[in-house]
């Protein structure tokens, strides 16, 4: 018999860390190559571990809830044969060696963390928590930590790095481009809710809760402020409607709105690049390339932002191909942690709900997210050269919300206005 070992996938060059949600199988259980061990989360995105070999699986390293680097043995599964096998050796993104974090796992497994750091909304490793109780650090220091891992999260570093400069001031370790997690406030803060015997109370998902860090986070972050602007769109309803059939016979796909729309914002970035950054503290990342995040609604109706690596290469065949292929992939559950990651500008389609314009909060570490308002048909004053006529357009409203502590209302609005300048030139002879 032989012993392979199942590690932890790379998943994206952004990628160094998941967490455990779920074990798909136990100790004993057969497992089929190919066949999903165990069910992991990233910051947004849930996939499964399937298995590289056939055989039993007679170890299980790690627990639910804990988070595990890439290139990490998770499990051990017993294969016939005669050699020892394992994947092919994956370098760890994270600071800290994996035999080392390995090591200080297992030492976390054989002590209980105290039980009041369990009464945080905030999510700490076992690692962490053993370094905690070891220290004599209480749940309410541990949580004034600030986290440099993801989403502000506290990782050993930031640990040790506090309780080396104990006494004074805390270290604080900035990540460029990291959004900051925002933390729910504490029950005893919280505005009292009367429940009656009619009330259902259900607890909010692991990915509603993230949303929830996220868009509280981003509004304490950023100084909102919005610009709308209305265009009329009369030649794009009429393009598609004519050639929707035909490019879909020739393409094999789809032909929507949102790739029409999201050409026109990739061409303003590039007129616009003061669009297209990311704030770091007192500094200003400019971004080099045109990512764009697509904000996506789930069947359980929570969100998501799958990205459009290098918008503004692809041609409007390019772009319907990467929309549709990113939005149906969303809805089945198919996205890699890697496609939700890199976006510098973000759009959402509000009219797909039939909004006519919405106020989206900023996808931090952006600056600005546009908002699509639904196309209606709307008397409208038509200038021509015999006279002012009143005619039937279809129109539409655009959202930008941008931060006002890198974008001022000049820059904030001519973008958004450049975006309905390249919709309304839109030529109807042009070919796709």
């Amino acid at each position: 018999m032989a012993k392979f070992e199942l590690k932890l996938p790379k998943m994206g060059e952004s990628v160094a860390e998941a967490t455990v949600t779920n074990w798909l199988k136990k100790v004993g259980d057969k497992v089929e190559m190919d066949e999903a061990v165990l069910e992991i989360a990233t910051d947004k995105v849930d996939s499964e571990v399937p298995s590289e070999v056939a055989g039993t699986l007679v170890e299980i390293l790690f627990n639910t809830d804990d988070v595990v680097q890439v290139g990490q043995t998770i499990a051990i599964i017993e294969t016939e044969g005669g050699a020892v096998a394992s994947t092919p050796e994956v370098k760890a993104e994270a600071p800290v060696a994996v035999a080392e974090v390995a090591k200080a796992v297992e030492a976390a497994k054989e002590t209980v963390a105290p039980a009041d750091f369990s009464a945080s909304d905030k999510f700490f490793s076992p690692l962490v928590k053993n370094i905690a109780k070891e220290e004599g650090i209480s749940l309410a220091e541990l949580e004034s930590i600030a986290g440099s891992g993801k989403d502000g999260r506290v990782n050993k570093e930031d640990l040790l790095n506090y309780i080396k400069n104990r006494g004074s001031q805390p270290a604080v370790v900035a990540t460029p481009a990291a959004a900051p997690k925002a933390t729910p406030a504490p029950v005893s803060q919280a505005v009292p809710v009367s429940v009656n015997g009619g009330d259902e109370i259900v607890e909010m998902d692991r990915m509603r809760k993230l949303i929830s860090g996220y868009m509280v986070a981003s509004v304490q972050t950023s100084a909102h402020v919005q610009s709308f602007i209305e265009v009329d769109v009369t030649n794009i309803v009429k393009w598609r409607d004519k050639v929707k059939n035909a490019f879909e016979k020739r393409e094999g796909e789809k032909l929507t709105f949102t790739p029409i729309f999201m050409e026109a914002v990739a061409k303003a970035l590039k007129d616009f690049p003061g669009m297209n950054i990311s704030v770091d503290g007192d500094f200003i990342i400019k971004r080099k390339n045109i990512n764009l995040g697509m904000a996506a609604a789930l069947p359980n109706g929570n969100l998501i932002v799958p990205v459009i690596k290098n918008a503004d290469q692809l041609n409007l065949v390019g772009m319907a191909k990467a929309v549709n292929d990113l939005g149906n992939r969303a809805k089945a559950g198919k996205l890699k942690p890697d496609d939700t990651q890199g976006g510098t500008y973000t759009v959402t389609n509000v009219g797909t709900f039939g909004s006519v314009f919405g106020t989206p909060i900023i996808n931090q570490p952006q600056v600005g997210i546009l908002a699509l308002g639904a196309i209606r048909k709307v008397p409208a004053v038509i200038e021509t050269p015999e006279g002012d006529f009143i005619g039937i357009r279809q129109k539409m409203f655009l959202s930008h919300s941008y931060d006002h502590r890198v974008v001022d209302g000049a820059l904030g609005g001519s973008f958004v206005k450049r975006v309905a300048d390249y919709l309304e030139a839109f030529d109807v002879n042009r070919d796709f």
